[in-house]
């Protein structure tokens, strides 16, 4: 029986590298889209308080 309990775990050291390869790249794309969150909330921060001034402009309604 512990052979074969053995046998069940996954040993492959290419699959743990490609495993931790995936994890990097997952955890860099979170990163991106984390900061793009943060720039379009200070984006439509901008924009409401420009709205609330009464200042708004086509050209405020452009991304930067």
């Amino acid at each position: 029986m512990a052979k074969a309990l053995l046998g069940h775990l996954n040993s492959d050291a290419r699959t743990t590298t490609a495993l931790a390869v995936e994890n990097r790249r997952l955890r860099r794309r979170v990163d991106d889209l984390e900061a793009l969150v943060l720039r379009l909330q200070a984006d439509n921060d901008r924009l409401a308080a420009a709205a609330r001034d009464e200042q708004l402009t086509v050209e405020d309604l452009q991304p930067v």
